[in-house]
């Protein structure tokens, strides 16, 4: 594969804060799109379990960096990798540099597959696939996104209070934007949605207009 190339196929690159939405956005981009959906975000939270599982101390980078060079697609369907635990071993991980550095082949080989792909993340705009057809950013405030997440918790049979959940969201957020290699950030390109004030059929809504209007502007230009 040859990294440089641009790409031929109309991908849609959608990053954000934990919690904010945008793996429900990028589910539902795939579907109106009829786009292959990858959840960047297992990759870590998978080599974080992994590394756990071995006995290995999460802050060193050579064998967080060997389980991620061996990591598999049908590792990622793993349920243990949606847990809040799993979440915060993913961000630990996600600092080595080493880490990303081996998961970006698997990332960009899916979004350079054949008739495009949704990616969400952190760094897909900026990093894995800068020159994504569509790109957007989707926030929403802590307090909201730790309501949501600790609802989405307790669905799944976590015990665990709003207050513990708020300070994993600040912690992930200062871990994920502070971080020397791929800190979150928007790429320049992308269109900023807050979905603090919106239900998810509206904030599902707004990013499919937005991409919308990507994919007509990267049609006429084939």
């Amino acid at each position: 594969m040859n990294e440089d190339a641009p790409l031929k196929s109309f991908v849609i690159a959608v990053d954000g804060p934990a919690a904010s939405g945008k793996g429900t956005i990028a589910t539902g981009l795939g579907k109106a799109f009829s786009l292959p959906v990858l959840d960047t975000g297992l990759l870590y939270r998978c080599v974080g379990v992994l590394v756990k599982k071995a006995g290995e101390s999460l802050d060193d980078e050579g064998s967080a960096a060997a389980a991620a060079a061996l990591l598999t697609a049908d590792q990622l369907d793993d349920p243990a990798l949606r847990t809040r635990a799993a979440g915060e071993l993913a961000s630990r991980v996600a600092v080595h540099p080493r880490v990303r550095d081996a998961l970006l082949d698997f990332q960009r080989t899916f979004a350079r597959q054949e008739g495009g792909a949704v990616l969400d993340g952190r760094d897909i705009g900026t990093v894995i696939a800068p020159d994504a057809s569509a790109k957007l950013f989707v926030t929403a405030s802590p307090e909201v996104r730790a309501e949501r997440r600790w609802k989405q918790l307790k669905a799944q049979g976590e015990r665990v209070s709003l207050k513990d959940v708020l300070a994993d969201i600040r912690r992930r957020d200062a871990r994920d934007g502070g971080r020397d290699a791929a800190p979150m950030k928007p790429a320049a390109d992308a269109a900023l949605l807050d979905t603090s004030e919106m239900t998810i059929d509206h904030a599902a809504d707004a990013a499919r207009r937005i991409v919308e209007a990507a994919r007509a502007k990267w049609l006429s230009s084939q």
